[in-house]
């Protein structure tokens, strides 16, 4: 861990719950190419000289809710974050690549089920679009395409069903249907009816990016220039396409407050309902942003998550995650990054703009989110 890197990755988060009156927040910070984790942050915390005092100035909180590990321990349905692994899956496997289409026109009925878009675009959507405007529907269609089979082994492949692991024990099993239906594989493609912990998402989406390998999350601190082995999860070439799709998220889709000038982020946004019972419940929202930077040379990966936000005048009314933890993560990458030894660059330079370009959207207009 980086000390200096774990205050600003706390402070962050406490700003997002103090803003946003939230229950609850969790972060980390991860080297995308050696798994070193360089932060981990779960809130309500603990004072560890003191681990069984109470805070004075929020008796309501219990001991054992300050005590729980929410990157390790906790496991939660975290919505449209969830859609890079739909997305990768069906262009490594071969269902679906940048140039498919899928009529995201209609919801989609099944069973007692509706499947809708929030802030739908009501047309047909192409898998750019699907991301960059976090189309459930596209999502659903594009996992239905991909059959559930090939659904759960790529899920099983890149680790996000088995207990993350890492040097401490507090490690939690996901949560994941015994039987994959039809329904299954819909709402798993946009991160519902499935949970795991923030560090098993955080290990997987890292090998998205740097070049489609899964390596072990570590607390402990490698020499440098030393990548640990891990496993080739997905092509080189869909992990290129992965960066340059997470970069038109931030561009122009949902995670567009995310950027940090000069950073070159790429992401994207997850805003879940959380479970009630047997239903989902509007109102109680976990909201959730996965950055990475530098996209065109992926060096660390942000994963924040914050645990029932409510709206507030700044965020015109909204709790979702382009409003609450996507600014958070821009604020993060701003801090942290001079003290990492990256320097800001030339966003619109010939070199990056070559690096991120999507060739089948060149010369085409980006209808904006």
């Amino acid at each position: 861990l980086d000390l200096r890197v774990q205050y600003i990755l706390r402070e962050e988060l406490q700003r997002v719950i103090d803003d946003f009156t939230a229950k609850a927040a969790a972060g980390l910070i991860m080297d995308v190419n050696t798994g070193e984790v360089l932060s981990m942050v779960s809130l309500p915390d603990f004072d560890p000289n003191h681990p069984g005092a109470v805070d004075p100035d929020h008796p309501e909180i219990s001991i054992a809710d300050r005590m729980f590990n929410r990157d390790t321990l906790g496991v939660y349905e975290l919505g449209s974050i969830f859609k890079i692994f739909t997305v990768a899956m069906a262009l490594d496997a071969g269902t679906s690549t940048l140039t498919s289409t899928y009529d995201a026109t209609h919801d989609i009925n099944i069973g007692r089920f509706t499947i809708g878009d929030y802030h739908g675009k009501h047309r047909v959507l192409n898998v750019p679009e699907i991301l960059m405007y976090s189309s459930n529907i596209g999502a659903a269609k594009m996992a239905i395409a991909a059959g559930g089979q090939r659904q759960r082994e790529f899920l099983a492949r890149i680790g996000l069903l088995k207990a993350p692991k890492i040097e401490v024990s507090e490690a939690a099993a996901p949560h994941f249907p015994a039987k994959w239906r039809e329904v299954n594989v819909m709402t798993i493609a946009f991160g519902h009816g499935i949970s795991v912990t923030p560090l098993s998402f955080a290990s997987a989406a890292a090998a998205l990016v740097n070049g489609g390998i899964l390596r072990q999350a570590t607390l402990v601190k490698l020499p440098p220039d030393e990548a640990p082995p891990g496993q080739q999860v997905i092509s080189p070439k869909t992990s290129e396409q992965m960066r340059k799709l997470m970069r038109l998220v931030v561009e122009h889709g949902t995670g567009t407050q995310a950027a940090a000038p000069g950073y070159v982020v790429g992401g994207k946004t997850g805003t879940a309902e959380k479970l009630a019972g047997r239903h989902y419940a509007e109102k109680k929202l976990l909201s959730s942003f996965v950055g990475i930077f530098p996209i065109n040379d992926p060096k660390y990966l942000i994963l924040t998550v914050v645990d029932e936000p409510h709206p507030n005048k700044q965020s015109h009314g909204y709790a979702t995650a382009g409003w609450t933890v996507a600014p958070a993560t821009s604020r993060i990458i701003q801090r942290m990054a001079p003290l990492l030894g990256i320097q800001p660059v030339d966003e619109s330079s010939p070199e990056i703009q070559r690096a991120l370009a999507i060739e089948t959207l060149q010369g085409k207009r980006i209808e904006a989110y």
